[in-house]
């Protein structure tokens, strides 16, 4: 048996011979990164328009500070929600030993920048409409399987997550790690993020926003 579970989506790491991708790159090749969140992006707005007849998502491109993802009533055109896309292929895999007071496991922790999640705090609170963090989780073998290229999508509207946020007064799953060579593009611009902050994908629902 290949993985040794020990509750829902937590496995012991210490017996994996699959062992996840939890080193920080030295050089960020940020144009593919945001090549391969485009194709995560067109993959979700692919799903939502097939099994929905009620709603059209489209990317929102008015806006850098908005979500990725616009989803509107087809009848009017009425703004239903909007989705932010996390791709995440790295683990955290020393999070039990840097960061104990969160009791997370490498296996169902979910990584998001803390200024991100800031943002989305508040422009929840300026537009009224949901807003669905949707993670796709790659190169995480106990979770999304043994087949390397396949993924799982995991989502939460940002209420909740708000929720967790404000319950975890010492801040408990926020983590700084320390400024490297790879956070700095070509032009010398600081583009790594600095400063995470950790869900448990059993905080999330599985798959994506359902739109009827």
């Amino acid at each position: 048996m290949p993985f040794i579970k020990l509750k829902d989506n937590v496995f012991d790491c210490s017996v994996c011979d699959y062992r996840c991708d939890a080193t920080s790159r030295l050089v960020y090749n940020f144009e593919d990164d945001i090549e391969f969140s485009n194709l995560i992006q067109n993959i979700v707005i692919g799903l939502i328009n097939r099994t929905s007849s009620k709603v059209e998502a489209k990317k929102f491109e008015k806006d850098n500070s908005y979500p990725d993802i616009l989803i509107q009533s087809k009848n009017s055109s009425d703004i239903i929600a909007f989705i932010e896309i996390k791709v995440q292929t790295r683990t955290f895999m020393k999070i039990r030993e840097i960061l104990p007071e969160a009791n997370l496991f490498p296996s169902e922790t979910l990584a998001l920048n803390l200024s991100d999640l800031e943002r989305y705090f508040n422009l929840k609170e300026k537009l009224q409409k949901p807003i669905y963090l949707v993670w796709c989780l790659i190169n995480r073998p106990c979770i999304t399987g043994l087949n390397f290229e396949s993924f799982k999508f995991y989502f939460q509207e940002i209420n909740v997550l708000r929720h967790i946020r404000d319950e975890d007064e010492l801040n408990s799953r926020r983590f700084r790690r320390q400024i490297g060579q790879g956070d700095i593009d070509e032009n010398g611009q600081h583009r790594g993020v600095l400063v995470n902050y950790h869900y448990s994908i059993n905080e999330m629902n599985q798959g994506l926003p359902q739109f009827h």
